[in-house]
């Protein structure tokens, strides 16, 4: 029996708006040129009904023109640190403070600029807006003389050439660091109108603290109706669920959490209606997880050195049942250095090796709400207990394939990877 052609038509039409819409939750950039630009093209042509999805469930707009696609997220919750901007390398390096101060100034020199600048004209306007007296009693300076500052802004415009404000016409960032060249680049102002996603524009907040001027930046209209109130909670449980790993029900107001208990089905299903994520609904919280492993920047399991040590410490965490301490957990490492250490890198197996490991793992588990640091130490979430020992994970080396000795076999675990969705 043959499936009828409408079938086929809308079972196409539906796989097309699941990557449309899972391509801007990973990306919420998307340009029309270059790697992205078959999404993109799914994205255009199914524009209208994604806005619709997005302003009515999240809150979100989406623009879509010639040059870019552009979903303005803002997340669910305010307080997450643990996702910051990233070097454009294979090192991944988060962004410093001063590499962000270093990109906003760059970001109003662009606006005030012409169709093309140079790196060396870039960082000259750099130099005198850093001059500003609120910048510089913000203990914020740049000459941009030193090797270390040259390399940060190198870092910013290797960012912005990842998310096609800039495209390099000649020349390379490593000479303007050396000190031996300069780059020209093509400035694309119609992407770089549409990088802010805020609410409100940043020059017409009036406020003191950083936390104050966030919360103004991003502050919802003035919600004086039943209708407004709920339809504001409904929109930002609904971002959680799209961004956050876990939403933990004790991280809720009483009003978010009568409303969630109320409608959770309804929520869980819209998300999976559009993402093809699925609701994993425990005593504690939600996790929507992706069967497809891969609307996620933060991977759990992971190959390699650092994703094994990674699961070998979720294993020690989550049998631990309470707080343990860093210097525990580095003692840990050195142990399990021993008995893995013939499947590992040869730099993780050196002395003092064990520090580094023991903070690049527990920046992914805190990414993936799995742990949560303390002032002593790290304590386990309830989420952690998918990867205790078990009847929920086994983690041992993958002794089948001794030329690459550094995959680890994950055994009896749902292959549905914990999701850290990428912020703007």
């Amino acid at each position: 029996m043959t499936t009828p052609l409408g079938e086929v038509l809308d079972s196409r039409r539906t796989a097309e708006f699941h990557r449309a819409a899972r391509a801007l939750l990973k990306e919420p950039l998307l340009l029309a040129h270059g790697p992205d630009a078959d999404v993109y093209r799914l994205v255009r042509q199914y524009a209208a009904e994604l806005r619709d999805w997005f302003d009515r469930n999240t809150g979100w707009s989406l623009r879509v023109d010639a040059e870019a696609a552009r979903l303005r997220k803002t997340p669910g919750t305010l307080a997450d640190a643990t996702h910051p901007a990233r070097e454009a390398s294979r090192a991944g390096a988060p962004f410093t403070r001063r590499r962000y101060v270093l990109l906003c100034l760059a970001l109003a020199a662009l606006e005030r600029g012409e169709a093309q600048i140079a790196l060396g004209r870039l960082a000259e306007q750099v130099v005198l807006d850093a001059a500003d007296p609120h910048l510089t009693a913000a203990g914020i300076e740049f000459t941009l003389e030193r090797r270390d500052e040259r390399l940060d802004l190198a870092a910013v415009v290797r960012l912005l050439l990842r998310h096609g404000v800039l495209r390099r016409v000649a020349g390379d960032e490593d000479a303007y660091v050396s000190g031996t060249g300069d780059v020209l680049y093509d400035v694309q102002r119609r992407v770089l109108a549409g990088l802010l996603a805020a609410r409100h524009g940043p020059s017409t907040i009036i406020a003191d603290g950083f936390e104050e001027r966030l919360a103004r930046l991003t502050a919802e209209s003035a919600l004086d109706s039943d209708e407004l109130r709920f339809r504001a909670i409904r929109q930002k449980l609904t971002r959680r669920l799209l961004d956050d790993p876990v939403l933990y029900y004790d991280e809720l107001t009483d009003e978010e959490l009568a409303y969630l208990s109320r409608q959770r089905a309804f929520l869980t299903a819209r998300v999976g209606e559009l993402t093809g994520l699925v609701a994993e609904v425990r005593a504690e919280g939600i996790a929507m997880v992706d069967p497809q492993d891969d609307l996620t920047d933060v991977r759990m399991p992971e190959q390699g050195t650092h994703g094994h040590v990674t699961l070998l410490l979720a294993e020690h965490l989550a049998a631990a049942g309470g707080e343990v301490s860093r210097e525990e957990l580095e003692h840990r490492v050195r142990e399990l250095a021993v008995e893995h250490g013939g499947f590992w890198s040869k730099s993780a197996k050196q002395p003092g090796a064990e520090g580094e490991l023991v903070e690049q793992a527990l920046a992914k588990l805190t990414a993936l709400a799995l742990v949560t640091r303390t002032p002593t130490g790290v304590a386990p979430l309830p989420a952690l207990a998918r990867y205790s020992v078990g009847d929920t994970v086994v983690v041992e080396p993958d002794r089948s394939t001794p030329r690459t000795p550094r995959t680890p076999r994950v055994s009896r675990v749902s292959r549905v990877s914990q999701r850290k969705a990428p912020q703007p």
